[in-house]
């Protein structure tokens, strides 16, 4: 139990640390908007960063929209009206709360300001189509299955929407854009995080067909005439500042595991493959280092893809634990977690898994195999029978994953 109480406590660190309410009062104190200001909020950290611009701009604010996922609003914001929407497939309240925005910002004068607060997730909650919901509906699942990562999927997403890949703040003019960007993308690419709503796209349309090709999407005539369409290639009303990363994420789990203890090596902030590879490869670090009279813990930040291949439920946090749980099979005194900072991994209430080297004993009793469970992307239902599944509710911010490998032996 030593090990999961080390975990929870790096976990729950881990999310403080990386909670935008202090970034967003630094970046909005002193500064002077000398027109009429208003606020929209868009992703899974919407709310969180909405309330912290209206705690510190307070009735300079004369209306906001927060835009963000089911689930996520914590109260009322003055002055705001707060929408939620489907994630990560978007719905009708996704254009109803993007509408909403658009209205928002139309009739304002060139001494007006918007503050956009961006966070991930808004690829999918702000969104206005160019093409029929249903239709955008299908091709955002068909990405999903398809194991394209964040940055091929934004590329496509951006050039159906009449909101993204720079869009948004065109349709803000003549008022000025004040944005500040919460990544959830490694890099920090300005204009793929949120599919760059406020950002001039450095993608092209060579790319984008080429992505199409790559999964062998199934294209309408008219999202084949989309994808042909360059997008804004240069803003000249938008300051954008960025803040959060996962790179912040790892260095507070790795703060907090040596305040526990543990010897702690960041492997990469990058990680970027597919969930049960990522498993695989932790599983094998344990391995290695199991058993040498130390606290060891090795990090492992960003954000893996998962290739469904079956009907289950789970995300790329729960399958990269899960898979994890089958390479420390046996080992005493390891522990493997995975964690998603926004709280929900996939569409699940779960924010990741947690797995020891009695996982997979554990679940070969109740007759299930890991391989079998993977192949079904059914990890939710399989963590919940060996209670490993971390449940943190939304978290109030989205700054990609951590991975951890506790050893104390």
């Amino acid at each position: 139990m030593s090990l999961r109480s080390d975990a929870q406590t790096i976990i729950s660190a881990s999310i403080r640390a990386v909670q935008p309410d202090a970034a967003v009062r630094r970046a909005l104190q002193g500064r002077e908007f000398p027109g009429r200001v208003v606020l929209a909020a868009a992703g899974k950290a919407a709310w969180q960063m909405a309330k912290a611009a209206r705690d510190c701009l307070g009735d300079r604010i004369s209306a906001g929209v927060v835009v963000t996922k089911y689930g996520h609003v914590a109260g009322e914001i003055p002055g705001c009206a707060c929408y939620e929407a489907g994630h990560p497939v978007p719905d009708e309240n996704s254009f109803r709360g993007t509408q909403a925005v658009l209205d928002l910002v139309s009739g304002l004068t060139e001494r007006d300001t918007v503050i956009f607060l961006l966070s991930g997730g808004g690829s999918a909650l702000f969104e206005k189509p160019l093409i029929p919901g249903e239709g955008l509906q299908d091709l955002t699942s068909q990405l999903l299955s398809s194991g394209a990562d964040i940055v091929e999927m934004n590329t496509i997403r951006k050039r159906l929407s009449a909101v993204k890949g720079g869009r948004f703040a065109q349709l803000c003019k003549p008022a000025r854009v004040f944005a500040i960007v919460l990544s959830d993308i490694l890099g920090d690419p300005l204009d793929m995080i949120a599919s760059g709503p406020a950002c001039a796209d450095h993608s092209t349309c060579e790319q984008a067909l080429a992505i199409a090709e790559k999964y062998r999407l199934s294209l309408t005539p008219r999202v084949k005439e989309l994808l042909a369409q360059e997008t804004p290639k240069e803003l000249d009303n938008v300051e954008t500042q960025i803040t959060g990363s996962v790179r912040e994420l790892c260095e507070a789990a790795a703060r907090a595991a040596r305040e526990l203890g543990y010897e702690t090596v960041t492997l990469t902030d990058q990680l970027c493959c597919q969930a049960r590879e990522a498993g695989s490869f932790l599983a094998c670090v344990a391995r290695t280092h199991q058993g040498q009279g130390r606290k060891l813990a090795f990090l492992a930040g960003g954000e893996t893809v998962v290739r469904l291949t079956g009907t289950g439920k789970g995300g790329r946090n729960q399958e990269l634990a899960l898979s994890a749980a089958a390479g420390i099979d046996g080992l005493d005194h390891v522990l493997v977690f995975s964690l998603g900072s926004d709280g929900t991994d996939g569409p699940t209430d779960a924010a990741g898994g947690i797995v020891d080297g009695q996982t997979a004993s554990l679940l070969r009793e109740k007759g299930l195999s890991i391989y079998q469970v993977l192949e079904n992307n059914d990890a939710y239902h399989a963590l919940a029978k060996a209670d490993g599944l971390i449940i943190t509710g939304p978290t109030g911010t989205n700054v990609n994953d951590v991975a951890v490998v506790l050893i104390d032996s």
